[in-house]
C-alpha cells in the first residue's frame, strides 16, 4: 500500500487534500491531510492482542506539536513538548468515540491510531482535519473497519450557521462550538462534543442538521480516496472473538432465568452486584476446566445484555421499576464542609458526587502553553473517579482521559454562567469527587458544581443542570427505546450515552457517543426533547436546596476588590523589575494582579488589607497635588535633606529647611533611613518632582512654600524613573508567579 495517491476537494471554501505513499511507510496506513496551511499526519497500525485480552484494545493518540506553530516551550529547563493539554485529551476522546463503534464486534486485535499536527494554520481547524484524516486512514487501510466516518465543526454567529469557522471567530463571535460525526451514506449519528452560550434546543438541532447536510460530500470523497489506495478493499484476516456457541448455550441455560428474576426484583446497584457475582461464581465453578474463566465472564455479560433488552423492549419494564422518563430520587446538600469556600453533595439514586469550590486571587489563574500560544484560565473544573466509587480497588493518582473528559464537560457546562473577572475578581477552581457511581456521574458533577458555586457566593447567571439519556435497542435495531437517567446495567449495556447540560433557557454543553454503528438521525429531536424534560426536573429538585447564590463569600475565602487604571500607568504600579508591586504587597499583605486592560485586583483574607492595597493603587495613579498629606518613609539621606517615599515608587525631597521650625544643622541629626514621617506636599513640577515639608504640619506653621534654597533638585539614585518598568500586557512574572 505504498503507492503515492493524492485526492483533493474544496470544503468550506478551502482545499482539503488527502495523500498517502510518502510518509511512515511501515504503518498499516499513513495519511497526510492538508486543510489551508494546517497539516496532520495520521497513522494506523494493528498487531495481535495478548491471548488473555478480553476487551478491544484500541488506542487513539492526538499530538499537538509546538513546532507546528513555530513555538518553543517557555520553560528554561525543559524544551521537549509536555503532556497533552486537557483540550487535546478531549479531541483524542472525540476521535475514539467516532471510530470505535465501526470496528467489527468480533474483532479483538490491538489497534493504535496516532494523529500528529505537523503545521498549524489557525484559520484551518486541525481537530476537524484529524477526524477526517483518521477516517480516511482506517477506511483505506487493511484494518477491518466499517466506515467512512465524516465530521464537521459548526459555529453560529452573524445570524447564521458557519461551517468550520476560524478559531478566532469561534472564540470571539460564536454562540456555539460543535464538532459532530456521522457514518456512511445515510449519515447516521455517531458522536458530538459541543459548547453553547445558553442556546435553545431548536438552534442546536439546526446546527446538527446543517453539519449533516454540509458534510455529505466528504463521504464520497473519503470513499474515492480509499478505493484509489485499496481498489479491492482488502482487509486482513483475523481470529474472531465470537464466543463458542456451546459455551453461550451452557451459560444461558443457568444464567438467563436467574438474571431475569434478579432484574425484576428492583434491586439497587449494590444488591444487584452481589447477586451477579454470586451467580457468576456458581457458573465458573461448574464449568471450571471446560471453558476459560474470561470467556465465561464475557458470555455471562452477553446473557445479561440480552436479558435486559428483552425486559425493557418486550416487557416494557426497567430493572428498578421506573418509567422511561423517570429520574431516580434526587437529594442535594450545600455547606457540607466547614472550612472550604463552597461545597455541595448531589445524589441521584446510588450516584453521588461531592463538589468543592475554591476561590483565589486572579494571579493564581492557570497558564497554558500549547501550539496556539500562551493562554490563561481563571475558571477550572476537575473531576475525580476513585475506584471505591464503584466498589473496587485500583490505581489512584494522575487522572485518566475519562476523568479529564468528564471534568472538561462540566467545565464547559458552567462556563457560560460564570461571572467575568470584573464582576467577580477571583480565580475559581471546582473539584468534583465521585463518591459513588451508577450512571451519569459527569451530570451529577455538573449539578453539584452549580450548587457549590452558589454556596461559595459566586454570582452565576443561571443554575445549570444535566441528565444522561440513553438508548436501548435489539441486535438488528428494529426496536428502540429512549430512556432518561440510565443506571448501572442500562448504562453498561445501552447503545448511547447522550449528556446535555443547560439552564432553564438553553443548552450549555453536549457530549455524546454511540456504541452501535450509528443511530438514525431522526431520533435526535426526541432525544433532545427528553433530555430537556429531565433537566427541568433536576433544576426543580436543586432549587429546593438553594435558589440564588449566597450574597457574600465565605469568611475563609480571600476578599477581593478591583479598580481600573489607565493602561499607560500599569508600568508605574509594577515598577522596575517588579519592585513597586512587591513593595505594595509586602506593605499591605494583599496579593495584586494587573490585567492588560488596566484592571487591578487586590486579594487578601482580611478585607481591610485588600481595600488598603486598592486605595494605595488609586493614590499612585492620581497626580500628587500641593496640600496633600502623606505618611512617608525616609529612603535616602543627602547633605541638603531626605528623599521620602510618599507612595510606592514615588518619592519627594524633604529639604533640611523644611524638617522643623527649629534650626536643623544636619539632617543626620534628626532623621535616619527607614523613619516614618508625616509630610505635606508644598510644590510639584511639570517633570514630576515633588517638594515636601514636615514643619508645615507643625502648630503655627505658615502655608507658604518655604523652599528658601529654590530647590529644583535631581532625583535621588534609584529614583531616576519614578514610573518603574513598563512591564508587558500580561503583567510582570517572577519565577512563574504573576503580578
Amino acid at each position: 500500500m505504498n503507492k503515492y495517491i493524492k485526492k483533493e476537494i474544496n470544503f468550506g471554501g478551502k482545499p482539503l487534500i488527502l495523500e498517502t505513499g510518502k510518509l511512515a511507510m511501515q504503518a498499516n496506513m499513513a495519511v497526510k491531510a492538508t486543510y489551508g496551511d494546517t497539516v496532520v499526519l495520521v497513522t494506523a497500525v494493528t498487531a495481535p492482542a495478548a491471548a488473555d485480552t478480553d476487551f478491544f484494545p484500541l488506542t487513539v493518540v492526538y499530538e499537538e506539536k509546538l513546532y507546528a506553530s513555530g513555538s518553543i516551550k517557555t520553560s528554561r529547563f525543559v524544551k521537549r513538548d509536555g503532556k497533552p493539554t486537557d483540550e487535546a485529551v478531549v479531541t483524542r476522546r472525540l476521535i475514539d468515540h467516532a471510530i470505535r463503534p465501526l470496528f467489527p464486534s468480533d474483532f479483538g486485535d490491538e489497534v493504535q491510531v496516532i494523529a500528529t499536527v505537523l503545521s498549524l494554520d489557525e484559520s484551518s481547524d486541525p481537530e476537524f482535519l484529524s477526524m477526517i484524516a483518521t477516517s480516511a486512514c482506517l477506511h483505506a487501510s487493511d484494518i477491518p473497519w466499517e466506515g467512512p466516518m465524516v465530521s464537521a465543526r459548526v459555529g453560529f454567529f452573524d445570524g447564521d450557521y458557519k461551517l468550520n469557522p476560524t478559531l478566532k471567530d469561534l472564540d470571539e463571535k460564536s454562540e456555539l462550538e460543535m464538532m459532530i460525526s456521522f457514518v456512511d451514506e445515510d449519515q447516521r449519528f455517531l458522536a458530538v462534543e459541543a459548547e453553547a452560550k445558553i442556546v435553545p434546543e431548536e438552534k442546536i438541532l439546526g446546527a446538527m442538521e446543517f453539519a449533516r447536510r454540509e458534510s455529505a460530500s466528504l463521504v464520497s470523497f473519503i470513499d474515492e480516496f480509499a478505493k484509489a489506495v485499496n481498489p479491492e478493499g482488502k482487509k486482513q484476516a483475523y481470529v474472531s472473538k465470537t464466543l463458542d456457541l456451546q459455551l453461550m448455550k451452557d451459560v444461558e441455560e443457568i444464567a438467563k432465568p436467574r438474571i431475569l428474576e434478579m432484574l425484576s426484583q428492583g434491586f439497587d446497584k449494590t444488591k444487584l452486584k452481589d447477586a451477579q457475582e454470586n451467580l457468576l461464581t456458581e457458573i465458573i465453578t461448574k464449568y471450571e476446566g471446560k471453558y476459560k474463566k474470561a470467556d465465561m465472564a464475557k458470555a455471562f455479560s452477553e446473557v445479561e445484555k440480552h436479558a435486559l433488552q428483552h425486559m425493557i423492549l418486550d416487557e416494557g419494564k426497567r430493572p428498578d421499576g421506573r418509567g422511561v422518563k423517570d429520574i431516580r430520587p434526587i437529594t442535594t446538600e450545600i455547606g457540607v464542609l466547614p472550612r472550604t469556600h463552597g461545597s455541595a453533595i448531589f445524589s441521584r439514586g446510588v450516584t453521588q458526587v461531592m463538589t468543592v469550590a475554591t476561590l483565589g486571587s486572579p494571579s493564581l489563574e492557570l497558564f497554558i502553553q500549547n501550539m496556539y500560544g500562551e493562554t490563561t484560565k481563571r475558571y477550572i473544573h476537575y473531576y475525580n473517579f476513585p475506584p471505591y466509587s464503584v466498589g473496587e480497588t485500583g490505581r489512584v493518582g494522575a487522572p485518566g482521559s475519562r476523568e479529564i473528559g468528564h471534568g472538561m464537560l462540566a467545565e464547559k457546562a458552567l462556563r457560560p454562567v460564570i461571572p467575568t473577572q470584573r464582576e467577580f475578581p477571583y480565580t475559581i477552581i471546582l473539584m468534583s469527587e465521585t463518591l459513588s457511581s451508577s450512571g451519569s456521574s459527569s451530570m451529577a458533577a455538573t449539578c453539584g458544581s452549580t450548587l457549590a458555586l452558589m454556596d461559595a457566593g459566586v454570582p452565576i447567571k443561571e443554575m445549570v443542570a444535566g441528565v444522561g439519556v440513553g438508548l436501548i435497542v435489539n441486535d438488528d435495531m428494529s426496536k428502540q427505546l429512549i430512556m432518561t437517567d440510565l443506571a448501572y446495567l442500562e448504562d453498561a449495556f445501552g447503545f448511547m450515552d447522550f449528556k446535555m447540560t443547560g439552564t432553564r433557557n438553553g443548552v450549555t454543553a453536549i457530549q455524546a457517543d454511540i456504541k452501535a454503528k450509528g443511530i438514525p438521525f431522526a431520533l435526535l429531536p426526541k432525544i433532545m426533547e427528553q433530555s430537556k424534560e429531565g433537566r427541568m426536573h433536576v433544576l426543580d429538585e436543586m432549587e429546593k436546596t438553594i435558589k440564588e447564590p449566597k450574597n457574600k463569600v465565605s469568611q475563609y475565602a480571600p476578599k477581593s476588590f478591583t479598580t481600573t487604571i489607565a493602561v499607560e500607568k500599569i508600568g508605574l504600579i509594577i515598577g522596575s523589575g517588579g519592585r513597586t508591586i512587591k513593595e505594595l504587597q509586602e506593605r499591605t499583605g494583599a496579593e495584586l494582579a494587573i490585567d492588560e486592560d488596566g484592571t487591578v485586583t487586590a486579594s487578601a483574607i482580611n478585607e481591610e488589607d485588600a481595600k488598603k492595597a486598592i486605595d494605595l493603587v488609586n493614590a499612585m495613579v492620581e497626580d500628587v497635588k500641593v496640600g496633600d498629606v502623606y505618611e512617608g518613609v525616609v529612603k535616602e539621606l543627602v547633605d541638603f535633606g531626605a528623599f521620602v517615599e510618599i507612595l510606592p515608587g514615588k518619592q519627594g525631597l524633604l529639604h533640611v529647611s523644611e524638617i522643623s521650625n527649629s534650626y536643623v544643622s544636619s539632617v543626620h541629626d534628626v532623621l535616619k533611613v527607614g523613619d516614618a514621617v508625616t509630610v505635606k506636599v508644598i510644590e510639584t513640577t511639570r517633570d514630576g518632582k515633588v517638594s515636601l515639608s514636615k514643619k508645615a504640619l507643625e502648630p503655627g506653621a505658615s502655608n507658604s512654600n518655604a523652599d528658601a534654597e529654590g530647590y529644583r533638585g535631581r532625583p535621588a539614585r534609584g529614583e531616576r524613573n519614578n514610573r518603574g518598568g513598563r512591564g508587558n500586557n500580561r503583567g510582570f512574572r517572577d519565577r512563574g508567579k504573576r503580578y
